[in-house]
């Protein structure tokens, strides 16, 4: 009967080409390699509102409006303007927070909906009335936990006992070959 065996460095090659070849098998998503930048978290609500003269962007973080009023031509913050918003049914005077901006505390964090928001802008020389509509969704599902199914634990644990298989029999030739050397040397 004749043995097949493989010398140290064919071992060692099939091994690593083994391993390498581990990550080609994973299906997207499954590689646990580095993932895309991605955002930390789901995005605020928010809405616009423009017209010729103006731009208007409200963020709301739970009870707190962020406004950010520019020029419409140049996008540049507008400076000294007067803001009022009618928010739902609610008639509100944002403070505000430097040029462009302004914040308001709201009672109560609004519902899921559509909230229709009017705004009016006054400067020195200007006066415009803005629309727009704040769309608040329901809080998707938390992400799910990453399970890996029964055949990704098949395909990680085959690997891990072929690389263990292989390195018993690289260490196997090792020994044997040490040992033919120093009985040749005697």
């Amino acid at each position: 009967m004749q043995r097949f065996s493989l010398s140290p460095s064919a071992t060692l090659l099939a091994v690593v080409l083994f391993f390498a070849s581990a990550a080609a098998r994973a299906g997207e998503g499954h590689d646990h390699g580095e993932a895309p930048a991605t955002a930390a978290g789901p995005a605020l609500p928010r809405f616009t509102a423009s017209s010729e003269l103006f731009e208007l962007v409200g963020v709301l973080k739970g009870r707190q409006l962020t406004l950010y009023l520019d020029h419409a031509d140049s996008n540049a913050p507008v400076k000294n303007a007067k803001l009022e918003l009618e928010f739902g049914a609610r008639k509100l005077t944002p403070k505000p927070h430097g040029d462009g901006e302004f914040e308001l505390m709201l009672d109560a964090e609004p519902k899921p909906g559509a909230i229709p928001v009017l705004a009016t802008v006054t400067t020195a020389s200007d006066s415009d009335l803005l629309t727009g509509e704040l769309d608040i969704h329901e809080a998707a599902h938390a992400e799910e936990a990453h399970v890996h199914s029964a055949k990704e634990w098949a395909v990680w644990i085959g690997s891990a006992l072929a690389a263990l298989i292989a390195v018993g029999l690289l260490a196997r030739r090792l020994l044997a070959t040490r040992a033919l050397r120093a009985g040749g040397a005697a």
